[in-house]
């Protein structure tokens, strides 16, 4: 059967906002693991609570916190540095970076084990955990250290190689949203994740997650699908975590040029709008799904992106409808 599962944020929790500290955030976990739990979805995730950062709030840490407490990363920028970076094109969305390489990266005080494990024993189901994708850190990062930007790529690759060989989950997923955009740097998008998940363990599923971005519930990217299938089959990964429900009709007929042994996932929940998806709506889109991809090629059904823009009440309906629309399907 087709399973369920969540790309990984959740709405911060309104205490963890009120008291961000370690007992919070743990309480912050278990709340969002029963609440996947009760709503039945298989494969659950933390919602990168963890990541959680009253100074970064509208980012959900998806960059700062990877980046900020590596080796050679300076978190204060000169008046030109800053200039220079907001006159690189695609950066108008932040009013700063989240630091400047100015020396060769390193781990530093990045802990990846020691916040999967947060919630690694709070729950018996299945576990994914997530990754911001080198590339994408990359380009929102200043740098005036190493030559170009595949270097720099390659380089905070290799310091999430080595963190994530420490994670047991069941599913290491890498999120890039930032490529959707710039086809053009596919390669490069591909070498460095593809980086990342030769440190995954044997046993664990590796997932790549694509979307277009999701920044106050706006669209960032505005590529399409047609440009990205060579970037797709570059990626030496087990399964995909895509953006559907909220993308042109047209688009799930291309991804039956995706390379067969790439498992797809495709999200049947629109995150960008706060309407809640019927059991009968959800139901449809798997069925189109299925009738144009093959049951066999379809390995999840999802939300397109991440929950940390919603209200709690609506990410919890939509997860609910999800399940419901899946087992609907799945009965017929």
């Amino acid at each position: 059967m087709i399973k369920t599962t969540v790309v990984g944020s959740y709405p911060v929790p309104l205490w963890l906002r009120a008291m961000s500290n370690r007992e919070s955030l743990r309480d912050a976990i278990l709340a969002i693991i029963k609440t996947q739990e009760l709503a039945g979805i298989d494969v659950v995730a933390d919602g990168e609570l963890y990541r959680w950062n009253v100074n970064h709030a509208e980012t959900n840490g998806m960059i700062d916190y990877f980046v900020k407490p590596m080796g050679g990363v300076q978190g204060v920028l000169t008046t030109d540095q800053l200039d220079a970076w907001r006159s690189r094109p695609g950066n108008q969305f932040r009013a700063q970076p989240p630091g400047i390489v100015t020396g060769p990266l390193s781990a530093g005080t990045l802990n990846l084990r020691a916040d999967y494990e947060l919630y690694r024993d709070v729950t018996s189901r299945p576990k994914k955990f997530t990754v911001t994708s080198p590339y994408m850190l990359a380009k929102m990062l200043a740098n005036a250290h190493y030559a170009a930007l595949p270097e720099l790529v390659m380089a905070l690759a290799d310091v999430l190689k080595s963190q994530i060989g420490q994670v047991d989950a069941e599913i290491i997923q890498v999120d890039e949203a930032n490529v959707t955009g710039h086809a053009e740097d596919g390669p490069l998008a591909a070498a460095g994740i593809n980086r990342v998940l030769e440190g995954v363990r044997p046993e664990a599923d590796k997932a790549v997650h694509l979307c277009y971005g999701n920044y106050g519930g706006q669209t960032i990217q505005q590529g399409a699908y047609e440009q990205l299938i060579a970037f797709l089959n570059d990626l030496n990964a087990d399964h995909l975590v895509l953006e559907i429900a909220r993308r042109p009709e047209h688009e799930l007929d291309l991804l039956t040029q995706v390379k067969p042994e790439l498992g797809l996932g495709i999200g049947v929940i629109d995150i960008k709008d706060n309407e809640v998806e019927t059991v009968d709506v959800v139901a449809r889109r798997i069925e189109r799904a299925v009738s144009v991809l093959g049951a066999e090629r379809i390995k999840y059904v999802h939300p397109d992106c991440g929950f940390w823009m919603l209200p709690r009440s609506v990410a919890d309906a939509k997860m609910r409808a999800l399940v419901a629309g899946r087992d609907r399907f799945a009965g017929g």
